[in-house]
């Protein structure tokens, strides 16, 4: 899986995450994003060109140093300074409070243990700062549901851990964010992966 998984799969990922039609679902998830913000998950930077002008820099973190060239052409193009600084977005090189926000686009169905990472987060996000988020995950039809437990396994092993049936708000919620608001509704393509789960939610005021 070394080839596959360092080499193969991160390129795989940028063809489906550059897919124009995500665009709307990016833009819509980083309104109001501003200052400082840490990105677990940056793979390729497909969410550069969304970025509000208010963002100034991005601690950027991915497992797949090969997403790095594969972003060249959009850091070329964008004024947000990005620092990459870690692989792994269940521990963050941060000190506490030091980011504006927390951004999780396509992430976080992949990091294997989520409810680490959320911690991590709300330790290095400023009170009062927001998780923006964006992930496919838990359909609210149970037969959708069903299909994307039995697909599980496969999508894992074939997506470096990849799941498609998290309930990623009751993961924010229990990690203790507030959401401030969420929806959630099918996106095109086959109906167990694209149920996405799009929101904002705030890191409490201690």
């Amino acid at each position: 899986m070394g080839v596959y998984r360092e080499k193969v799969l991160p390129r795989l990922i940028d063809k489906v995450c550059s897919d124009p039609g995500l665009g709307k679902w990016r833009a819509r998830c980083l309104e109001g994003a501003h200052g400082t913000l840490v990105e677990p998950g940056f793979g390729s930077g497909t969410n550069l060109p969304y970025y509000p002008p208010e963002v100034e820099r991005v601690f950027a973190i991915d497992p797949a140093t090969v997403g790095q060239e594969l972003a060249a052409s959009r850091l070329a193009s964008s004024k947000v300074q990005v620092d990459f600084i870690g692989l792994d977005g269940q521990r963050l090189p941060l000190e506490n409070n030091t980011c504006d926000g927390g951004v999780l686009t396509f992430s976080l169905c992949t990091i294997p243990e989520p409810v680490v990472a959320l911690a991590e987060l709300r330790r290095v996000i400023k009170p009062g700062g927001l998780l923006f988020f964006l992930e496919h995950g838990k359909a609210v039809h149970k037969k959708i549901y069903r299909q994307q437990l039995r697909i599980d396994p496969v999508q894992r092993r074939l997506f470096d851990g990849c799941h498609v049936s998290r309930d990623h708000p009751q993961l924010i919620r229990n990690a203790g964010f507030e959401i401030l608001w969420r929806d959630s509704d099918y996106a095109d393509g086959p109906k167990p992966w694209s149920f996405f789960h799009i929101g904002q939610a705030i890191n409490p005021p201690n």
